[in-house]
């Protein structure tokens, strides 16, 4: 039997032995694209390849439990800890990573409303990127529609947030990509976004403070220039623990 050596392997033989993470990030590569924790590549992931990821990320994390000496096969609470831990990264937890946006119907503005909106609190789970600990905690997010806004459903601002937020990030950078999100989404005069969060990488470790919390706002269109307004909503949200 003639064994076949990288000079005699076709194209789609070579591509069989390529590693699917390798793939992906070539792609990248070739198309200049960024792909930091908290980015989306969801457009450079083919059908079927998500499946493969997860069956390579688990046999890095059991190389992982291996190299922390736990003994997986013996120990009958870890002997399927790293295909748990590979599924909960790709399919739960930086999830936003890995799937297109959800599909978001957006109605026109029919009835010219131009009331201020206040969405929340939205609970929203993340993760630091530092120390890939859980972020979790609350968000508001205050609309100032006009005549053009796009109306989207109460229900769809959790689900952009849940996508965005689906990421290893840090928290000042996740707030501003949602509300470069829901900013392109609604277009509206104005919108305000305030997010507190308790981040286990100060909780469950370091200085161990449980009770620390993180707030930080971002203010866009007249939220930003008319103090009144901006007021009108920070009183609104209600007393935050």
């Amino acid at each position: 039997m003639l064994l076949k050596t990288p000079d005699t392997m076709s194209p789609a033989d070579q591509d069989e032995g390529t590693p699917v993470s390798v793939k992906i990030r070539e792609r990248l590569l070739a198309a200049r694209q960024r792909f930091h924790s908290n980015d989306n590549i969801a457009d450079f992931i083919e059908p079927g390849e998500l499946d493969k990821l997860l069956d390579e990320v688990e046999v890095k994390m059991q190389g992982v439990l291996d190299s922390m000496v736990i003994d997986t096969h013996g120990d009958h609470n870890t002997n399927n800890t790293a295909r748990r831990v590979a599924k909960m990264y790709l399919r739960e937890v930086f999830k936003g990573r890995y799937v297109h946006a959800p599909t978001i119907t957006e109605f026109p503005n029919v009835e010219h409303l131009n009331e201020l909106m206040i969405v929340g609190p939205i609970t929203v789970r993340s993760a630091c990127s530092h120390h890939f600990c859980p972020v979790i905690g609350k968000l508001w997010i205050g609309v100032m529609p006009n005549e053009h806004t796009n109306v989207i459903g109460l229900s769809k601002y959790a689900r952009l947030a849940e996508w965005v937020m689906g990421r290893p990030q840090i928290q000042e950078e996740a707030v501003v990509q949602l509300a470069d999100l829901i900013q392109e989404k609604t277009q509206p005069d104005g919108l305000a976004l305030v997010m507190q969060a308790s981040h286990y990488c100060m909780a469950w470790r370091g200085v161990k403070d449980m009770d620390s919390k993180m707030i930080n706002s971002v203010m866009r269109g007249v939220f930003l220039k008319d103090p009144n307004l901006r007021r009108e909503f920070l009183s609104l949200i209600p007393q935050k623990d």
